[in-house]
């Protein structure tokens, strides 16, 4: 239903399964009695384990943000699933909290074997000296054009 997780400056509540009418009483009770005894800066609600929300759900999120506001905290919805990030669309709850996915892809590190890219060192440009070099510079454009 909800793990707690305390971190420095964020308290995250990884919820799963169903959010409806069944659940949400509970899921509001652990996370408010958590919330007033740490007074956390930042609240993440994360949706990744969620499989079904109906307006139950709304209303942990709407009175959750309530909560935060009181003492100046802000709220954060983390990985909500296509189906729910788009009845939190519908409802309104994204002006409510930021949404976001918050699992990142972690880039492949080139192997050690892969050649580097020698870096080329570049001659500074220098103007022409002579009448003569100026002249060809001159052709040269002329016939690049």
């Amino acid at each position: 239903m909800v793990e707690l997780k305390q971190e420095p400056q964020k308290l995250t509540a990884f919820l799963s399964g169903e959010l409806d009418h069944h659940h949400a009483k509970e899921i509001r009770e652990a996370i408010d009695f958590a919330v007033r005894e740490q007074y956390p800066p930042v609240l993440v609600l994360d949706f990744r384990q969620v499989t079904f929300m109906d307006s139950s759900g709304i209303g942990l999120i709407l009175g959750r943000s309530r909560l935060l506001e009181e003492y100046g905290g802000t709220l954060e919805i983390h990985n909500p699933p296509a189906h729910i990030r788009k009845v939190l669309r519908i409802s309104g709850a994204d002006r409510l909290a930021v949404i976001r996915n918050s699992v990142r892809k972690e880039r492949p590190k080139p192997a050690e074997d892969t050649p580097k890219i020698p870096k080329l060192d570049i001659a500074e440009l220098k103007p022409p000296q002579t009448d003569a070099e100026q002249k060809g510079m001159e052709s040269d454009y002329e016939y690049a054009q």
